[in-house]
């Protein structure tokens, strides 16, 4: 069995069986390759289903030398999981991965940004300018709803049931969820979508999505990315912030004042409730009020 051909099977399993996304396939795809490539620079003779223990971990060896313990477990997952595929599918015996640590990265706890920088940020944006009332909008978007970067370009004017107070949101995966939207982030929507948007020239294909540049196509990630930085050298915030820090300080700040953690994980879009207790980490005070409030021995 040749590689490019395990690959592309593989590839197939993650798009049909479990719905991932293609960015998340080619990510995948990059941990085989790199495999892949070194076997070939260094003249091993190998296939998917003849590859050894020993040739694997010669492998990570070699990469260790090059990339942070982070990137080192992520490409270990990645093989694993290929590996996975082809023992489920009597390709092989064993994984060659099964014995194979990656190391202890240590949980990163991600940064938050406080309600005041939040106001600061957005009452920096200069509305004397078209694309002014866009960001706001954006921005309130990112923070009102907790939603990601690729969340927010792909939002379309047919998601939004603002009479229901929802908005339909298309996550990781082509999953759908639907997350509250507060009235503040309805009324600087529909102030974009009615005084700005409607007077672009919107391009073919885009008559749809919400968020458009001036020249009326999708705004691209880099483009809210290069908004949120220069909005944070206006007003002098150190930390490196990004889309993501909104998504953060949403969760965190709903957790802060009480929410429940799954409600949090359902507008996150969290697959696991494991993935949004990073959060409780944020604030251990949290878990000190709930029980203070809650178990019967607190008084």
């Amino acid at each position: 069995m040749k590689w490019e051909h395990a690959l592309k099977d593989y590839q197939h399993y993650l798009k049909i069986e479990r719905g991932l996304s293609a960015n998340t396939i080619t990510n995948y795809s990059f941990d085989v390759e790199k495999l892949v490539l070194w076997l070939e620079e260094h003249e091993v003779t190998a296939n998917p289903i003849s590859i050894s223990e020993e040739q694997v971990q010669q492998f990570i060896y070699a990469i260790a030398k090059k990339v942070n313990g982070r990137s080192q477990a992520r490409i270990i997952s990645g093989l694993r999981g290929f590996f996975n595929y082809l023992v489920f599918e009597d390709y092989r015996k064993t994984n060659p991965l099964e014995l194979i640590e990656a190391p202890k990265t240590g949980r990163k706890l991600p940064d938050t940004l406080s309600t005041s920088e939040i106001d600061a940020l957005i009452a920096a944006i200069d509305l004397s300018k078209p694309e002014g009332e866009r960001n706001r909008a954006i921005l309130e978007t990112l923070y009102g709803c907790g939603l990601r970067v690729s969340e927010v370009i792909n939002l379309r004017l047919s998601d939004l049931f603002f009479e229901e107070g929802f908005i339909k949101v298309t996550g990781k995966g082509n999953k759908s969820r639907f997350v509250p939207i507060a009235g503040i982030t309805q009324k600087y929507i529909g102030i974009y979508r009615d005084q700005i948007r409607s007077h672009l020239d919107i391009k073919k294909g885009h008559e749809d999505t919400l968020f458009l540049n001036r020249r009326g196509r999708q705004l691209t990630r880099a483009m809210i990315f290069t908004i949120i930085k220069q909005l944070s050298e206006i007003c002098g915030i150190s930390k490196k912030i990004s889309p993501h820090t909104f998504r953060h300080s949403f969760a965190t700040h709903l957790l802060e004042n009480g929410a429940d953690l799954r409600a949090i994980q359902q507008m996150l879009g969290h697959e696991s409730i494991t993935t949004t207790e990073i959060y409780v980490h944020l604030d251990r005070s949290h878990l000190r009020k709930v029980v203070e409030e809650f178990h019967p021995r607190r008084r």
